[in-house]
């Protein structure tokens, strides 16, 4: 149906883009809307709009880099409501955006070489062991632990993170929840500030990923910039929802998440 639909728009023979019209531009706040709420909670929603950019002409480099607006924007958002209702640890947070940024700016660099059809097995895999692992023990997701929160960060939780920003860098999709689970499993918060704090590290990363993709000229401005508007109040009432809600709603929003991500990556 929507190839359909994308069929019977406008194409710019000099790009190749499907030309910005009421009804596209309605698509694209919607689909970010609707990413802001999937990101916020749990994470791998920007398959969402990525998706949608190829369906438009965008190539999949470029998506990759268009995607980066709307991450900015609500991330940004997100994490305003976090601070302002005391949930997000900003000093843990900026000394654990060092190592996440330096690696996203290496994996944005050589994203461009990523074996996508390798990288998508790998990622099923881990995704569905963490799966396991948040029904092994539950209460991991769900309680804080305090002498983990409270640690100065280590070298091991340097190149972690290092690792993410990594990741990060390349594609995007999907580091959300990989966060949680470092954030969760390691750093020992709850599901809640665990959420507040990856909003806030992909803030402060997302920007460097962004300008890398601008300098290699693989951004799409115009599809990029309005679906961030989208992105902007799903961020903003999914971190709402998040609060008042708790651990155990957004623990069972990741599952489901985890779970439709892990069949689109093996069979669409």
């Amino acid at each position: 149906m929507w190839n359909y639909l994308v069929q019977s728009f406008s194409i710019n023979p000099a790009t190749g883009l499907v030309d910005l019209s009421t009804p596209v531009i309605i698509v694209l706040v919607v689909a970010g809307f609707m990413v802001g709420i999937i990101n916020t909670f749990a994470g791998s929603g920007t398959v969402i709009t990525y998706s949608l950019f190829m369906l438009l002409g965008v190539p999949p480099v470029v998506a990759n880099g268009t995607i980066r607006f709307g991450v900015i924007m609500q991330t940004l958002a997100a994490s305003a409501t976090f601070w302002q209702n005391g949930k997000l640890d900003i000093k843990k947070g900026l000394w654990l955006s060092v190592p996440i940024i330096l690696g996203t700016i290496l994996g944005a660099q050589i994203a461009v070489h990523l074996n996508q059809d390798v990288f998508k097995i790998v990622l099923v895999v881990v995704m569905l062991l963490m799966l396991f692992f948040m029904f092994y023990d539950p209460k991991k997701w769900l309680q804080e632990q305090l002498e983990l929160t409270q640690k100065r960060v280590s070298l091991k939780q340097h190149l972690m993170f290092f690792t993410l920003g990594l990741y990060g860098g390349f594609i995007h999709i999907g580091v959300g929840i990989f966060l949680l689970a470092v954030l969760v499993l390691n750093a020992g918060y709850d599901l809640v500030k665990a959420n507040a704090l990856k909003v806030f590290l992909v803030f402060l990363y997302s920007p460097f990923a962004l300008g890398v993709f601008i300098l290699n000229d693989q951004v799409a401005f115009s599809y990029g910039l309005i679906s961030a508007v989208g992105n902007v109040f799903g961020g903003i009432l999914a971190s709402h929802m998040a609060i008042k809600r708790g651990a155990g709603f957004v623990r069972w929003f990741l599952v489901i998440v985890i779970i439709f991500f892990s069949i689109k990556l093996l069979f669409f």
